[in-house]
């Protein structure tokens, strides 16, 4: 007896998949995390009996990891939805990656923020981007080291739109497609959109999506006056 599948069957069989993938994707997060733990832990203790040397260059391999492992955890999948501000979220993001791999390459990132409130998941999701449209900033923009990357978070009543621009060099030619095609998913995800533009003095890059969006049955925020505009 064949027996067909209703739209009540796929889509119960489709939830159950979506929150299998969740729980492989958390585990596997809280995996990378214990290996950034325990190879922070194996510098440390060489350190101890190392020469004066070899620890100032052992001090900055661990800092160096304990920051890759602050972005790992920003961008890591929230295990719970809730409410959380957005601006505090992505200065967090972005002064670890600024750490991880700016720092050392004299690009400067610079992020101008608004506070409001917005779903954990939705932020999640902006924050990918924002990792993505940074680092693709940073392997490509710049040839010869230095430059400035800007982030800007501009939401009002209706959409959130989020800027990133630098001031490098490279064409449209000379980016990698593959990330790209990442960043417009994940933009979709959120039901907005994304408009890429590569020039000869730098590239710019436009996020906008509605504040409420499929994922989100209520997220609505609030306003706030601008913060100062940090380092």
């Amino acid at each position: 007896m064949i027996r067909f599948l209703g739209q009540a069957d796929v889509e119960v069989l489709t939830s159950e998949v979506f929150d299998e993938a969740r729980l492989l994707l958390r585990e596997f997060s809280h995996r990378i995390d214990n290996e950034f733990t325990s190879a922070i832990g194996v510098i440390s203790i060489a350190a101890r009996s190392a020469n004066d040397e070899a620890k100032v260059t052992l001090a900055a391999v661990e800092d160096r990891l304990q920051n890759y492992a602050l972005v790992h955890h920003a961008l890591r999948m929230p295990e719970h939805t809730s409410r959380i501000d957005a601006a505090a979220y992505l200065r967090q993001l972005c002064r670890a990656i600024s750490r991880s791999k700016l720092d050392s390459k004299g690009i400067e990132l610079r992020f101008v923020e608004r506070t409001f409130q917005m779903n954990s998941e939705r932020c999640w999701r902006l924050g990918l981007i924002v990792s993505e449209l940074i680092t693709n900033s940073e392997r490509h923009a710049f040839d010869n080291g230095g430059g400035s990357i800007r982030v800007e978070l501009l939401p009002s009543l209706s959409s959130v739109e989020c800027r990133v621009t630098d001031n490098g060099t490279c064409e449209a030619n000379a980016r990698p497609g593959h990330g790209l095609k990442i960043v417009e998913a994940l933009a979709k995800s959120l039901g907005g959109t994304i408009d890429q533009r590569f020039g000869p003095h730098g590239a710019t890059a436009v996020l906008i999506f509605p504040t409420k969006g499929l994922d989100a049955k209520a997220d609505p925020y609030v306003v706030e006056a601008a913060s100062p505009e940090p380092h």
